[in-house]
């Protein structure tokens, strides 16, 4: 095999093996950020040594033993410096007895991916450094990507995930899965911080990309590992269901040339059927959970929450074979719920549009003027795009030109600054030909 394939066959291999390899590794160091630096040894060595001997059979157990015995020399060398002469040899006995145990990749790994998952999104950290330490940790990305993915500088990232680890470190997060009342909360952040990076892959925030689709799917891997790992947690059902409808259009979301194409305006001949099942599926398991739960699924039995109604919103979208036949009453309706579930501006901005869709432009409107005010909204470019589309509808067009050009200067993406513009364009020109 060639170098170059060996190199591409280990970046494979590092994808699919780094997380286990990392959360058995935290299991037994008790630090992630240790746990991380031995990994990348492991990886480091398997570079240099790949190429002369070749990929072994079991590649996550080789990776996992030369971690295993940076750790031992680590441990020796610590002990040295340290002058604990009389320790060292119970000490290398008792770590040794830990890391020698059948099978360190398959025992508990998924609970050590859970404890992982819950320790890299822990409230100690900020949410854009909880979303960083876990495509960096679970995701298997490099941080080049990570910053390359979120358009911030490398040494920037870099210094993100750094002081997160460290952050971790200081405050003695334990590696554990938390318990009792505290794992609703914690529960709630990990679901967050996937939605989040599928957020930034589904509409990029800034830069030339409306998309990045390879964001979209490592939140989509992370879901679905979750909803492996807590298997009776409607909400991580709801989560993966809301994810795998909305990447179904992602092909139809761009035009050949990369220009943004508008719900309404999709060709949903170009959704992909089979995310759709599958979200479909993931939303009626969930459906299944919030009916009846027997006592033996309360570890991760919660209330159902938000990510669940806005599966069922995703799903009125999915189940229309054409725009016209959306059902926007129900989605008025489950917006509606979803606000008092989770009361929220940007919430009632989506409510104003489905209502603006079922009722009419007038009603719509009416809930957007009443955000104009919300200090929350003041910078967000959504608000007077909303706006601008239910005046455009009334004929109120110099109004809504006003507010298109404010949304064009709010965003930061480029490809969106285009999209308002040419709206923009298009109703100047109606306006010119009809002598207005």
């Amino acid at each position: 095999m060639a170098p170059s394939d060996i190199h591409r066959s280990i970046e494979a291999v590092w994808r699919i093996e780094s997380a286990r390899l990392i959360a058995a590794l935290a299991r037994r160091v008790r630090d992630v950020g240790r746990a991380e630096e031995l990994a990348q040894d492991a990886l480091v060595a398997a570079l240099e040594q790949w190429p002369q001997t070749g990929i072994p059979n079991n590649p996550g157990a080789w990776l996992m033993a030369t971690a295993k015995h940076r750790a031992i020399d680590q441990l020796r060398h610590r002990s040295l410096t340290e002058r604990k002469h009389q320790q060292i040899g119970y000490e290398l006995e008792r770590q040794q007895a830990a890391f020698d145990l059948e099978s360190d990749l398959d025992d508990d790994i998924g609970d050590d991916l859970l404890r992982l998952m819950f320790t890299a999104c822990h409230p100690v950290l900020a949410p854009e450094t909880r979303v960083a330490l876990t495509l960096r940790l679970l995701g298997g990305l490099s941080t080049e990507e990570i910053a390359r993915a979120f358009l911030v500088p490398e040494p920037t990232m870099a210094q993100r995930i750094v002081r997160a680890k460290r952050t971790l470190s200081q405050a003695q997060v334990p590696f554990e899965i938390p318990q009792g009342e505290q794992l609703s909360g914690r529960l709630a952040s990990v679901l967050q911080v996937i939605y989040l990076v599928f957020n930034e892959g589904y509409a990029a925030t800034a830069g030339e990309d409306w998309a990045r689709p390879a964001l979209c799917e490592d939140a989509l891997r992370l879901g679905r590992i979750l909803a492996e790992l807590a298997p009776n947690e409607p909400e991580v059902h709801g989560l993966v269901a809301l994810m795998e409808i909305q990447a179904s259009r992602l092909r139809a979301r761009t035009d050949t040339a990369g220009n943004p194409v508008l719900l309404l305006d999709q060709n949903r001949a170009r959704w992909d059927q089979l995310l759709v099942h599958r979200g479909l599926a993931a939303l009626e398991r969930a459906a299944r959970l919030n009916g009846a739960r027997p006592p033996a699924f309360a570890r991760f039995a919660i209330a159902p929450g938000p990510y669940v109604l806005q599966a069922e919103i995703a799903a009125c979208h999915a189940r229309a074979l054409t725009a016209a036949e959306t059902d926007w009453q129900r989605i008025a309706a489950l917006y509606a719920a979803l606000a008092v579930l989770t009361p929220s501006p940007i919430i009632e901005l989506n409510r104003a549009v489905a209502v603006g869709m079922a009722t009419g432009p007038a009603a719509g409107l009416e809930i957007v003027d009443q955000l104009v005010a919300e200090s929350s909204l003041r910078d967000y470019h959504l608000l007077p795009t909303v706006r601008a589309n239910l005046l455009e509808k009334l004929g109120r067009y110099q109004e809504a030109l006003t507010e298109l050009e404010r949304a064009a200067g709010l965003t930061t993406n480029v490809r969106e600054q285009q999209l308002l513009r040419g709206r923009i364009d298009e109703i100047v020109g109606q306006l010119t030909s009809r002598g207005g």
